[in-house]
């Protein structure tokens, strides 16, 4: 027996024991096995213990999706919706001739216009759709599912992809920037999500079509639109519309014009486009047969202001400023999709004309690098500027000469004066009635009389000529300097004025208060000359043209920004003068065209039945050629400029020519003009209702006219006009009464009678007796201001 007392126990102990337990207490001894865990069970060995359990991964899931959605709320609190960034914003403007398709050009960093949704065809937006997330409509703004595919796909090589959903991708293009970083792929997301509840669907997809990139510096599907296939957003085809989808995925590799090696790969995501759209039930199987590859126009060159772009532009600009439609700071921001009033077969007959007619004409003199050419073109019915010629090239000659205002238009002012006395009921010093078949005394040089006797000026007729007495008709052909300032002052020069306002001639034409005026001598000064452009002077001539009837001139037919129609201004047509005094200008410049010598003859040419006035300015810098038919009213002039600063020159020994008038380049460039722009459509007549007694009727003989040479006569007192292709005749109607002389013929500067204040305005600030008190006037034998010419 053993000493031990516990032994026995033990062994009783064993004895009941499973063998298990026996091996256990084997180990046990040996010090192998290991020791039994506090609450009974065996410790976790091997890699078991590196393991967590069930608890602890359980515990740490909790944690870690408290962890996420703590995180998620702390990201939605602290990131906000920002402010659009500038690239997203800037857009360029687009310039359209008035069949609002064919484009001008564009002025712009940004090539981009935005659209309104509906302005974008559906199929091209199902395209979209069906190219970059087929379930926009139905699912949330961001999918991790998605996000996170196109990180398996990414990491396993299978090329770099997206997993951002349409709302992710616009908030990148006009919220963010294009850098791949994980603060911005973070901001991303939230701005996603509280974007998806402040916008629709709708609003997300049209911002998304805007900002998106299409490769050909396009930015937006109406500029992308433009750039492949020449259309509008809303003309896209089928075909059309999900290459342009393709290309969102890879703008450069899938233009075919740069890249056609790539054609396979861009079909083959095309026919993916197009599968899509058939799975989402946005095309039929039929339909998706019989649409084919669509036909890739080349690369346009980018829009510049080269040619007459520029000046089109720049008077667009200064029109909607002007009239308070859009302001500057406005437009330079871009975005607006303006359609102009020209008409390009118009304007190309415009710049073909100037081409032919003066530039092909220039030689190597001094003063052929001083000719500046320019001209307007206005539809008297409804009056649109249909043409407008700033000047040989905007990036050689910046300076337009349709809207220059620092030339002086010369005679052409001189209907002005007319039409004045007619809307007036004007008569002479002596109290006649100023008519068509009125005599005054056209000696060169005459004093011009005032209420009170001589107002001190003077001007010469071009050459020195003298008419002696001389119809108001004849006058006008010959273009008269000395009848022409007495009518100024016999009507009243701030009559004259408010009759130059009536046909359309802005305010800020500086229109001197003196009978200077009948010279076309404008312009306080010749550092701020404020005289008339082409443009004022072609709103009075289809003024005139359009039986005097004024429609302020426009040169914008519509304007839109984001799909939005801007107001323009209200053209409502007014009376601004009677008809019959308008007509019966139109009567007279009729025969300025028609009779032999009269200055416009060039505008025969044209094979239309015209009215016009030649003009030449001070010491002939400028020589103009202003007239129209009863569809078209334009105004042409060749100015002297000195490229190198600005300064007025001498048109004088240009074009091979000792001197230019308005009846030479001009009259011919406006004849071959008028001629093309109006070609095709039916010549028709002026419909004239003139003055009771005014039937122009001159004398074939430039020499003067006394009364009893029966050359000179008032018309019947029936209405009637001289047909243009009659010529006039020296025989008077046998009811027409003859109509005395303002003074008897004289070789000398007569000297005319003081007669009764019925004729003049006595609010004219002219001086009764001595120098005129404008400045503008002539003082002595030579004027200081206007020379010698006046045709």
């Amino acid at each position: 027996m053993s000493d031990d007392p516990n032994r026995s126990t033990d062994r009783g102990a064993d004895s009941n024991a499973s063998p298990d337990a026996h091996q256990a207490a084997g180990l046990r001894q040996e010090g192998w096995a290991p020791r039994p865990a506090a609450s009974g069970r065996p410790r976790r060995t091997g890699l078991r213990r590196l393991l967590p359990t069930w608890r602890m991964a359980l515990g740490g899931t909790l944690t870690l999706l408290l962890l996420l959605v703590g995180a998620f709320f702390v990201g939605y609190a602290l990131v906000s919706i920002p402010d659009a960034n500038a690239a997203a914003t800037a857009q360029s403007n687009v310039y359209l001739y008035s069949d609002g398709k064919t484009e001008i050009s564009r002025d712009g960093a940004v090539n981009r216009q935005n659209v309104q949704l509906d302005q974008i065809a559906k199929t091209a937006r199902y395209a979209t759709l069906a190219a970059e997330d087929r379930k926009f409509y139905h699912e949330s703004a961001v999918s991790p599912k998605s996000m996170l595919r196109a990180a398996w796909n990414t990491a396993t090589g299978k090329g770099k992809q997206s997993g951002s959903t349409i709302t992710q991708q616009y908030v990148k293009n006009y919220y963010l920037t294009q850098s791949q970083t994980a603060s911005r792929k973070v901001k991303e997301f939230f701005i996603a999500i509280k974007l998806d509840q402040n916008e629709s669907k709708d609003q997300i997809l049209q911002g998304y079509l805007n900002t998106s990139y299409y490769g050909r510096n396009a930015y937006g599907i109406e500029a992308a639109a433009q750039a492949y296939f020449s259309e509008n957003a809303s003309d896209l085809t089928t075909a059309q519309g999900a290459y342009l989808a393709t290309l969102l995925n890879a703008p450069s590799e899938y233009d075919l014009s740069a890249h056609p090696e790539n054609a396979p790969a861009a079909k083959a995501r095309w026919n993916y486009v197009l599968d899509g759209m058939v799975k989402e039930h946005w095309l039929t199987p039929a339909q998706r047969a019989a649409t084919k590859f669509p036909a890739i126009g080349k690369p346009k060159p980018v829009a510049s202001k080269a040619g007459q772009r520029g000046y089109i532009i720049e008077a667009v600009n200064q029109y909607l400023t002007d009239n308070h439609i859009v302001d500057a700071s406005a437009l330079s921001r871009g975005g607006y999709r303006i359609v102009t009033t020209i008409q390009k077969p118009k304007e190309d007959a415009f710049v073909k004309a100037a081409q032919k007619d003066v530039y092909d004409q220039l030689g190597h003199a001094k003063q052929d690098k001083y000719v500046r050419a320019g001209g307007v073109s206005i539809d008297p019915a409804t009056g649109d500027v249909v043409a407008l010629y700033g000047g040989i090239d905007y990036t050689k000659q910046y300076v337009s000469s349709a809207t220059n205002r620092t030339y002086q238009p010369g005679s052409t002012f001189k209907p002005v004066i007319f039409t004045s006395a007619l809307q007036n009921d004007s008569t002479t010093q002596d109290g006649r009635t100023i008519t068509p078949t009125t005599i005054y005394n056209g000696t060169s040089g005459r004093q011009v009389q005032g209420p009170n006797g001589p107002v001190g000026y003077h001007p010469d007729n071009e050459d020195g000529t003298d008419y002696g007495n001389i119809t108001v008709t004849r006058a006008m052909d010959k273009s008269v300097n000395s009848v022409f300032a007495q009518m100024a002052q016999d009507v009243g020069t701030k009559k004259v004025i408010a009759t130059a306002h009536d046909l359309g001639i802005p305010d800020a034409v500086d229109i001197p208060q003196t009978p200077a005026m009948a010279l076309g001598a404008f312009g306080s000064s010749q550092s701020d000359p404020n005289s008339a452009s082409p443009l004022d002077m072609a709103q009075a001539y289809a003024t005139l043209a359009n039986h005097g009837v004024e429609i302020p001139y426009s040169i914008v037919a519509k304007i839109t920004k984001d799909g939005d129609t801007l107001g323009l201004p209200d053209r409502k047509p007014v009376q601004a003068v009677p008809r019959s005094a308008a007509d019966t200008t139109t009567a007279m410049l009729q025969s300025v065209v028609d009779t032999p010598g009269g200055t416009a003859a060039a505008a025969q040419a044209s094979g239309w039945p015209s009215a016009a006035k030649t003009g030449t300015a001070e010491n002939d810098k400028a020589a103009w050629f202003a007239g129209y038919t009863p569809k078209l009213a334009t105004v042409v002039a060749l100015f002297g400029m000195n490229p190198a600063n600005g300064a007025q020159e001498k048109l004088n020994g240009s074009m091979n020519t000792a001197r230019i008038n308005g009846g030479g380049p001009p009259g011919a460039l406006w004849a071959d003009y008028t001629a093309t722009a109006l070609k095709g459509q039916q010549v028709s007549d002026f419909d004239l209702d003139m003055q009771q007694g005014s039937q122009t009727v001159a004398p074939q003989s430039d020499q003067p006219t006394t009364p009893d040479d029966g050359g000179i006569t008032t018309a019947p007192s029936t209405g009637a006009t001289t047909p243009p292709s009659q010529q006039p005749t020296t025989t008077p109607p046998t009811t027409g009464t003859t109509v005395p002389p303002t003074t008897p013929p004289t070789s000398t500067v007569p000297t005319d009678p003081v007669q009764p204040p019925t004729g003049g305005d006595p609010t004219d600030t002219l001086a009764p007796q001595g120098g005129d008190q404008s400045g503008t006037g002539r003082t002595g034998g030579t004027d200081s201001l206007t020379g010698t010419r006046g045709g």
